[in-house]
This record gives C-alpha cells, sequence and structure tokens, in this order.
C-alpha cells in the first residue's frame, strides 16, 4: 500500500485511511530521501502517534516537519514487520533509525572435510567448503589464539593444501612440535584422525570428555610400557587441563551472549559478551550510528534485530536493559534459530557478574571512543581557523597517485568526516590511457570520474585535499571548473615538507596560491596529515594488488592454448606459478589436457 501526497504532508488524513494490520511504514522528504523506517503491530494506532498525539521530543518533531509523503507496507504477523524493518534498516540505512555500523562477518575456524589428512584454518565469508566452521569468534586475533593453542595440543596441520601436497620433508611447525607431519606420512591416517577427532571434540566445549579420552589412553600406554607415548599423552592432558581453567567460566550456560549497552555525549556503545559451550570466546564492541534522543532500549532493540538475524544466535541473550516488543523478538529469534531462544532483562548470580562485566567494557570502550572523537572534533575546528572557513567542514576527501616506474597507476579517494575515516566512501581509480608515470593525467582523470558523480547529484565534499604541490592542485582546479561543481569545494594540496620530514608538510591554497605552514603541534596539520597518510596506503595497496594479478596473468594467461581450467590445473599440479615455472617440459605434460606441443609453449613462454 502506499500514499503519496504534495508538501505539506497531511498526517491526519494519511492516518484516517490506514489499517490496524501489522506492518512497516517510511517516511521520505521533500527530495524523496528516506527519513525513517519503523515497524508496528498496528499501523493506525503507531502512525497516529506521529500526527494524532502532541507534543513530540526534539528529534521526531525536527523528522515529522520534513516528511513529504508516507508509504506502509502490510504484514501478516508482528515479527514479520520485524524482520521486514531490520533488513530495510540495513539496506536503505535512513536518516533517523539507529543503524548498526560494523557489518563485518566474523571469523570462524574451519576444519576440512574429504580428506585422509584434514586441514585446520581461519576462515571468514560464506560457508561453501566440504568441513565444519566453528564459531564465530568475536575478532580474528580470537581466532590466531585458538589455532596456535590448537598447534600445540593436537598438532593438526594448517597449511595451505597446495604446500601439503609439495612437501618432500617435516617443515618448521613439526621441528618446534606442532604438527605431526602427515605431508611425508611421519603419522599414519587412523592417528591423525584421532587428533583430528579429538580437536572437533575441544572446538564444540567438549574439553572433558577429551581430557577423560586421553587419561585413558595414557593409563593404557603406560600398562603397555610404552612409557614415551604415556608421557607425551599426559603433558597433553597437563595442558588442556591448564586451558581448561584459563578458558571455562563456572556458571555460564553453554550458549550465552552477554549484552550491555551505553550512552552518554551523542553516542553509544553495545558491547557483547560471548559464550559458547560453557567457555569465553571474548568480547567486542559495537558503536552504531544513532539519531538524537535514542534510548538505550531502542539501541539494543535494534542491535539485536539486525545482528542476531543474519547470524548464528545463542539460546540464550542477557540484556543491560528491557527492549520494547521483546517477546516478538525472542519469537523471531527462536523462528530464525530452529529452537527456543530466550531474552533475559533481569538476572541473578553468575549471569549479573557476567552483565556487569560487560556493562564495565560498554562504559570504558564508550569513554575512550569519546575523547578520540573529542581530539578528531577538535582537529577539524583548528583546520576551520587554519583555513579561514565559515564554518566546520563535514567531509574531507583526499586523492594520491600510486604506481611503479609509471606502471599500472591506481589513484586513491579517501573520505573523512568528524567521526573518522568513512571507508565505505572510499574509491580506487584504474587509471588507463595516459603516460606511463604522467601523474599530472592520472590524477586529472581520476579527479574527472570522481566530480562527474556531483554532477549527476552526488554528494561533494567541503575539502578537497590533494597529495602534492601547485601543479596536482592546478589538476584539481581544472577538472572542477570544466564540469561546473568548483562552489563549495576548498581545494588545498599537501606537499611534502624539507626533507620529507613529518609535520613540516606546506598547505598549498587553490584559491588564493598562498603556502601554510601550521607546523609540528598543529591539530589541523595532524588531521591533514592523517588523511593524507590513509589515502596513500590506499592507493599503494591498490596498485600492488593490480600489480600482482597483472603479474600472474602476463606468464599464463598469455599462452595460446592455455584457458582457465588448464591455468587452474596446471597450478594445483604446482602447488602455484612458481611451481609451473620450475617445472620442465616432461612434467608439465604430466598435467591433464596438457600435451607435448602446448608444455613446450609454456615452457617457452615462462623462459623467455
Amino acid at each position: 500500500m502506499e500514499h503519496t501526497e504534495s508538501h505539506p504532508f497531511d498526517g491526519k488524513a494519511f492516518v484516517r485511511h490506514l489499517t490496524t494490520s501489522p506492518g512497516v511504514y517510511r517516511y521520505f522528504d521533500a527530495e524523496d530521501e528516506l527519513l525513517y523506517v519503523g515497524k508496528a503491530a498496528n499501523l493506525k494506532k503507531r502512525v497516529g502517534n506521529y500526527f494524532l498525539k502532541p507534543p513530540m521530543d526534539p528529534r521526531i518533531a525536527s523528522m515529522v516537519s520534513q516528511i513529504a509523503r508516507a508509504e506502509v507496507t502490510l504484514t501478516r504477523t508482528a515479527g514479520e514487520a520485524l524482520l521486514l524493518e531490520s533488513q530495510l534498516i540495513k539496506s536503505l540505512k535512513p536518516r533517523y533509525n539507529i543503524v548498526l555500523r560494523d557489518d563485518k562477518s566474523y571469523p570462524y575456524i574451519y576444519l576440512s572435510g574429504g580428506e585422509d589428512y584434514p586441514r585446520l584454518a581461519f576462515h571468514r565469508g560464506a560457508k561453501t567448503g566440504p568441513g565444519r566452521y566453528f564459531g564465530p569468534y568475536p575478532s580474528t586475533f580470537a581466532v590466531r589464539e585458538s589455532l596456535g593453542l590448537m598447534q600445540k595440543l593436537f598438532k593438526v596441520r594448517q597449511c595451505e593444501d597446495s604446500y601439503f601436497r609439495n612437501r618432500s620433508r617435516p617443515c618448521l611447525q613439526h621441528q618446534i612440535g606442532r604438527c605431526s607431519a602427515p605431508c611425508v606420512r611421519l603419522i599414519d591416517v587412523d592417528d591423525y584422525k584421532s587428533d583430528v577427532r579429538h580437536a572437533e571434540m575441544f572446538l564444540e566445549g567438549r574439553s572433558s570428555a577429551v581430557i577423560d579420552e586421553l587419561a585413558s589412553s595414557m593409563e593404557q600406554a603406560s600398562r603397555d610400557l610404552n612409557f614415551e607415548r604415556a608421557a607425551n599423552l599426559r603433558d597433553q592432558v597437563a595442558a588442556l587441563r591448564k586451558l581448561q581453567a584459563q578458558h571455562f567460566v563456572q556458571g555460564a550456560s553453554a550458549d550465552m551472549d552477554v549484552i550491555a549497552c551505553c550512552m552518554e555525549g551523542g553516542m553509544a556503545c553495545v558491547s557483547v559478551l560471548f559464550f559458547r559451550n560453557g567457555v569465553s570466546l571474548g568480547s567486542r564492541d559495537f558503536f552504531p550510528r544513532l539519531p538524537t534522543d535514542a534510548s538505550v532500549s531502542d539501541v539494543l532493540s535494534q542491535f539485536i534485530a539486525q545482528y542476531y538475524l543474519e547470524r548464528q544466535v545463542p539460546r540464550e541473550l542477557v540484556l543491560s536493559d528491557p527492549v520494547e516488543d521483546m517477546d516478538v523478538l525472542a519469537s523471531v529469534l527462536s523462528d530464525h534459530a530452529g529452537y527456543v531462544v530466550s531474552l533475559k532483562p533481569s538476572v541473578r548470580g553468575e549471569r549479573a557478574r557476567f552483565l556487569e562485566m560487560a556493562q564495565r567494557n560498554a562504559s570504558a570502550a564508550l569513554t575512550s571512543r569519546l575523547a578520540s572523537r573529542h581530539t578528531l572534533l577538535a582537529r577539524f575546528d583548528d583546520l576551520q581557523k587554519v583555513l579561514e572557513l565559515e564554518t566546520t567542514p563535514r567531509r574531507i576527501e583526499c586523492f594520491d597517485i600510486s604506481h611503479t616506474r609509471g606502471e599500472l597507476t591506481v589513484a586513491s579517494c579517501v573520505v573523512f568526516g568528524p567521526e573518522g575515516p568513512e571507508k565505505s566512501h572510499y574509491r580506487r581509480f584504474n587509471i588507463t590511457g595516459i603516460t606511463p608515470g604522467d601523474d599530472y593525467a592520472a590524477m586529472h582523470q581520476a579527479l574527472t570520474r570522481r566530480f562527474k558523480k556531483v554532477v549527476e547529484g552526488g554528494v561533494r565534499p567541503d575539502i578537497l585535499l590533494i597529495d602534492g604541490g601547485m601543479g596536482q592542485v592546478a589538476q584539481a582546479v581544472d577538472v572542477l571548473r570544466e564540469l561546473g561543481v568548483e562552489d563549495g569545494i576548498r581545494v588545498v594540496g599537501v606537499a611534502k615538507g624539507p626533507g620529507r620530514r613529518a609535520g613540516e608538510e606546506t598547505l598549498v591554497l587553490a584559491d588564493s596560491g598562498k603556502t601554510l605552514h601550521p607546523g609540528t603541534s598543529s591539530p589541523a596539520l595532524h588531521l591533514v596529515a592523517a588523511v593524507r597518510d590513509e589515502a596513500h596506503r590506499f592507493a599503494i595497496s591498490g596498485h600492488r594488488r593490480r600489480r600482482e594479478a597483472a603479474r600472474e596473468r602476463s606468464t599464463l594467461e598469455d599462452v595460446p592454448g592455455v584457458g582457465a581450467r588448464r591455468r587452474a590445473a596446471l597450478l594445483k599440479a604446482f602447488g602455484g606459478l612458481t611451481g609451473v615455472e620450475a617445472a620442465g617440459v616432461e612434467e608439465l605434460m604430466s598435467v591433464k589436457g596438457i600435451d607435448r606441443g602446448l608444455a613446450e609453449r609454456i615452457y617457452a613462454m615462462l623462459h623467455p
């Protein structure tokens, strides 16, 4: 159902025609920008609160004053409305909604399947490979730490398959006692599978069962007078017991997350403690974007809906505060998980201690974030003074160029705001059709491609930083004039100081031609240098990636008769491009689909 009115919007008339069914409502401004998405068990009653019951808090009043039209989507249940609301908020990011900005997928530990000698590995992304995935873990560090412990305890290999297949002698991991060297068959398949099974049990949280099995095997080895094996098992049991003492948390349920929210200074921090199978997996802090006057309950409700409806949800969520529509939210999460999920805002005993810990984490993280934010805001304010701007800038963009002797030039564009780097707005430009090494032409092309978006209605920066002196700045000025978008954009060059020393950079002002030397103690220069360095890093990483891809392509992909399938077969057979380069004609012929003529062409291409 859709309703569109010319401005001003008649909210009372709109409410009169609404149904009492559950659904989702959306408000748009005069420029058709989405302002807000909300859910309702009763649309008529919920939407009516915006237009029929003044007064309202400043945030809502500001939003209502901007509404030019509204839309509603009916759902069968309140649970479906919650799901749809969460999806729309995450995909559309309305201005007045709370939005969870940290949307990275959590890392897992991957145990490969379908092999005699499976491997353990770090994994992030789609779970498409055969085998099992353990997690999610709260951070990359937690996964790396767990994998390191697994190496010490069970000696299951963690090397890549290409490396594993091409070993002729044990690697360093075996020599330092962290791998049983299955690559050269120093352990038979059955013993290795036993180690894998114990590792699997440990990752499932059944460390006590592993200890019992190992203790039983130790006693049997002792009875068989196999004292060396008994000593090894004894050390393994001792290490497991020590680890269990460090990581097992008495009172934690099998699967539980403890979630606390702290708000201050217009910011919020949600801190989550993760427990799986009674084992603490650490914690993680989130800083959602939120509108003015949002409550802790609002933040928690939106966080849970947006975060857990796309991930594995534990059976129990312990909350620092009650949330709206808790029963509906628990029902939706239960349907999503396939088992009953409980939301508990009031707890005692050990759970209360965990909740206190999460609240302290949230408070400390928010205090640190606010201090960092205040520093950043002070730098933005100082930049306004240094550049003599009328208002504090809200968006800074910086461009940089990277290449190696003119090869495969890449330009970067990074974006900073008062909250810090806005990485979702970062862009790279692969530069083509210019004289190699012509940085002016590269900058002109990158800026043209970027600011054509402004002509089409895209967002424009307040300050445009260019890594370079007057020549580079002139390219920026020319582009902006050609496209007719120079109004309101301050172009500033960042030239390196004497001896390229940090803190002695010169700011080149495009509008006046003046140069400024803020000095090493200037907060404004600290901000400019940080933005410039980030643009430099982003450009270099893009150039390196492009260069590596091009160099791999220049060898095999340019050989006539070697398509994607044969190229993959060669790389798999020899463990990578280095192995292919080291192979002779006869070895190349051993790969399926490679006859002598093709093998000779490949060899000739790789050995010019």
